[in-house]
């Protein structure tokens, strides 16, 4: 399914009608030039996967292109594949597992995220993901108890969202302690994308969608994350869009 700003505007047009894309936290001519950009990125993947079927780089790129438009069944398809022609990038394949926790296959996406932790017991990010992935299949109670075990400092803002997962810290500390920690502007932009998104899945988590999107929003206008187009900032942004779908259409219709 694709899932891109333009398909919700097309698969959900009565949700959409006062959606316009000037509404976007995104410039509308930004979010034209990424669709282009991955449209063409899967295109010319495609093309050389079908003259070098084995060639795992090709996969790896389209599988990106693809998560980045929507199509996470795709994406999967193209990661797998790449686990499949060199097993040995199973164990850290962390991709593998945000495209099948969008899938909603959250046992499987936990699965990676665990395997992932035996690669780098350092990224609380992928404690995160592995926590978001429990949640979703049993509850948060199950995923705090199930908490991976970290015993190095991982990059800010990090152990803070950590404790915010964990239950330690409240969402206004996290930024309190960024707000303290003195970074230079440029690296506190950096910091507070991170924090944003996070704390944006947290509050989606708890059922707080509304909550949610403000932090989610403010996550794909980052600054840091336009310029930079990160794998990470690429989620924010899909994700985004995602829960905007979902809370557009339990909004009650107007009876004007």
């Amino acid at each position: 399914m694709k899932i891109s700003t333009f398909r919700l505007l097309v698969l959900f047009p009565m949700v959409f009608s006062n959606l316009a894309l000037a509404d976007h936290p995104v410039p509308t001519a930004e979010l034209q030039a990424i669709e282009k950009k991955y449209r063409e990125a899967e295109k010319a993947n495609s093309t050389r996967i079908a003259d070098q079927p084995k060639a795992i780089d090709a996969y790896s790129r389209r599988g990106d292109a693809r998560l980045f438009l929507g199509n996470f069944k795709g994406s999967a398809a193209d990661y797998e594949k790449m686990i499949e022609l060199d097993p040995s990038l199973d164990v850290s394949h962390w991709r593998l597992g945000i495209a099948y926790y969008y899938l909603n296959r959250f046992d499987k996406a936990a699965h990676q995220f665990e395997i992932y932790h035996n690669h780098d017991n350092v990224d609380r990010e992928n404690g995160i993901w592995r926590f978001m992935s429990q949640t979703r299949l049993k509850n948060m109670e199950v995923a705090r108890k199930g908490l991976l075990k970290y015993e190095k400092t991982d990059r800010p803002p990090y152990p803070w969202v950590y404790s915010l997962y964990a239950g330690d810290l409240k969402a206004a500390e996290v930024y309190r302690k960024i707000d303290e920690g003195g970074f230079p502007d440029r690296y506190k932009e950096r910091v507070l994308f991170h924090a944003q998104l996070y704390v944006g899945i947290f509050h989606e988590l708890n059922g707080r969608d509304q909550d949610a999107l403000k932090h989610l929003r403010t996550a794909a206008a980052n600054e840091y994350g336009r310029a930079s187009g990160t794998y990470m900032w690429q989620v924010a942004r899909v994700h985004y869009d995602l829960l905007k779908a979902k809370f557009a259409s339990k909004k009650p219709k107007s009876n004007k």
